[in-house]
């Protein structure tokens, strides 16, 4: 498949695209609140980035490259702010139960890096993804389609609240992949829970901003000169990113990509990286494709547009809850 700016695509367009791959969601709708897994577990590698100012994360100085291990067997993107992070435990029940895991002296030991959102406002504030939400997602991942939308970790995920809640839409999870020269192949997968305008980095049109009257959004200029004190209060906004990569990084090189997660999410979410965000982006290589070191080049350009194309999805694909309308059903027509 060819995306519209002549970019190869895999053939789900999603992060299972790299074989070895599988995603599982937990869903809550009544509660608002979910989880999504990322299962790698035959990763050659794995390293994060951490850019927003307020991140909830469990596992992810084990990545560093000053560390022993720096790989993983599941990554988990969870809602219910720091609450969720409980979801890990239960990914790493069904892991062990499997033998999967770091190899120690007296038995493997699952390495589970995991981030969250803050979706407490939508639904129930007193749910969260806990450790049976996690066990339950990891058991249902697949290596085929993903589910995209109002789903596991994106179930509460709501974006353009730079003027507050009452304005936002909906966000959710988006994924996308590229396919390259030499065979190498990117996936990513996103939990979009942004405050900001959602942009299409292809045609600069606005794709999801703060709610105007129906069928319009408010402009970025605008919404910054009708900012109070009392907003920056309300930023309480996170995007979650997974990439992964068939190609044979060393550390050093998947550092890089995880680095150049974000100039997808700079590109397409404004703004990004603010003291209320937790945005957090995590990439995995699985090892399939020998690369040179010039190669490092396409993968990262391949990275930033499947970060486009999946935070995209994320928003058109997303559908109202809890009173929250997606931007497909506020700008649609006779609303």
């Amino acid at each position: 498949m060819t995306d519209t700016r002549g970019w190869n695509t895999g053939a789900r367009d999603a992060i299972t695209d790299v074989r070895g791959i599988r995603v599982g969601h937990w869903t809550n709708r009544r509660a608002g609140t979910g989880c999504t897994v990322v299962l790698c577990e035959t990763s050659t590698g794995a390293a994060v980035d951490a850019r927003g100012g307020a991140p909830g994360t469990r596992e992810t100085d084990v990545l560093a490259g000053a560390n022993l291990v720096r790989r993983c067997q599941a990554i988990l993107f969870a809602g219910g702010s720091a609450f969720g992070l409980a979801a890990a435990t239960g990914v790493m029940d069904w892991l062990a139960e499997r033998g999967v895991g770091f190899e120690t002296t007296a038995r493997k030991v699952p390495i589970v890096p995991a981030a969250v959102l803050y979706d407490l406002g939508l639904g129930s504030p007193a749910a969260f993804p806990g450790t049976r939400a996690g066990y339950l997602a990891a058991a249902r991942a697949t290596g085929g389609r993903v589910a995209l939308g109002t789903v596991g970790a994106g179930t509460g995920a709501t974006v353009a609240k730079t003027l507050g809640p009452e304005h936002s839409l909906k966000g959710g999870i988006g994924t996308a992949s590229v396919a390259g020269p030499k065979g190498l192949v990117v996936g990513a997968i996103v939990a979009n829970n942004a405050s900001g305008h959602l942009v299409d980095p292809d045609t600069g049109d606005v794709i999801a901003g703060p709610r105007a009257e129906p069928g319009q959004f408010i402009a970025l200029p605008e919404a910054i000169a009708r900012r109070t004190a009392k907003m920056d209060a309300l930023l309480e906004n996170t995007t979650l990113i997974c990439v992964a990569t068939n190609a044979a990084l060393d550390h050093h090189h998947l550092q890089r990509i995880a680095i150049q997660a974000h100039d997808g999410l700079a590109r397409t979410v404004m703004p990004a990286h603010t003291f209320g965000d937790g945005d957090v982006a995590f990439a995995v290589a699985t090892g399939d494709v020998t690369v040179q070191p010039h190669d490092v080049f396409s993968v990262g350009l391949m990275t930033v547009r499947a970060v486009e194309r999946a935070l995209i999805k994320s928003v058109m694909y997303a559908t109202g809850l809890h009173g929250v309308p997606s931007a497909a059903e506020w700008l649609a027509p006779g609303r």
